[in-house]
């Protein structure tokens, strides 16, 4: 039987945590009654400043199967790199993450636990033709995820056509491998994660997906994009000869580095 634990990185999400865990709760118990996965819902709360952990606390009375990290520092891919690797800690033989908002219904995550088969990694792709998007995308949002993926694909070589669907899944064995190497730890984390896997010769697969987008979304189109751009040359710069000019900006004074923000 294998074992399966899904990440779910949560910033000030009380309003939308708890509806999140009774829907996944609820779906993988019924997973768990069929005999071929057990799982775990680990909720990585940070840098909060709401009633989030009351919440998981008050779900995690009903269900033994949920548990949860507290950590000051913030950022989604600080989240998801420290859920990663308290999943290691246990016998955990698939780990993911999904975002908290449930964008992504269960029924979709467990699509990735179908797909993966013999890869290293499902990740979930809204742009798949077979995918489900119940909510229509602005025209702003199509020309930022298009225009960031071209930048992905032609500066990075990483030809996925959607690294940034807040699901996705690896074998123990890959999160094993690259979690150490994380370098970048807020919006384009999961670019940094699929080019090391890349780099190490893990494969990975895309698969359709349910998306809806949802209220409350902490992105903002016109500042996210530009973080993701420097972090994209972050990445390449990092794995090329030129790596020593990211190195000397890292040890710089911090009065100097006004843009370290938008660079990590």
């Amino acid at each position: 039987m294998q074992k399966l634990c899904i990440v779910i990185p949560a910033y000030n999400e009380e309003r939308r945590i708890g509806e999140t865990l009774k829907v996944y709760s609820d779906y993988f118990e019924n997973v768990v009654k069929s005999g071929d996965m057990d799982y775990e819902i680990l909720i990585v709360i940070n840098n909060t400043s709401d009633k989030t952990e009351d919440v998981v606390k008050l779900f995690q009375k009903r269900n033994a199967n949920i548990k949860y990290l507290n950590f000051r520092q913030g950022g989604k891919g600080f989240a998801v790199r420290k859920g990663f690797e308290d999943a290691l800690k246990r016998k955990n033989d698939l780990i993911g993450f999904v975002d908290a908002d449930l964008a992504t219904p269960p029924k979709a995550f467990n699509e990735l636990i179908k797909n993966i088969r013999d890869y290293d990694g499902a990740i979930a792709s809204r742009w798949h033709p077979s995918s489900i998007i119940k909510t229509r995308q602005t025209l702003l949002r199509k020309i930022t995820s298009k225009g960031f993926n071209f930048l992905v694909k032609s500066i990075l070589f990483l030809n996925l056509s959607d690294t940034q669907c807040g699901a996705k899944l690896f074998t123990r064995k890959a999160v094993e491998s690259i979690v150490g190497d994380i370098n970048l730890t807020e919006w384009a984390f999961d670019v940094d994660f699929l080019y090391i896997l890349k780099n190490k010769g893990f494969k990975v697969i895309e698969t359709p997906t349910i998306w809806e987008d949802k209220k409350g979304s902490k992105i903002d189109l016109f500042f996210t994009p530009m973080q993701m751009f420097l972090s994209i040359l972050r990445i390449r710069l990092l794995s090329s000869p030129f790596d020593f000019i990211i190195r000397a900006y890292d040890k710089m004074p911090l009065a100097i580095k006004l843009l370290n923000r938008m660079l990590k």
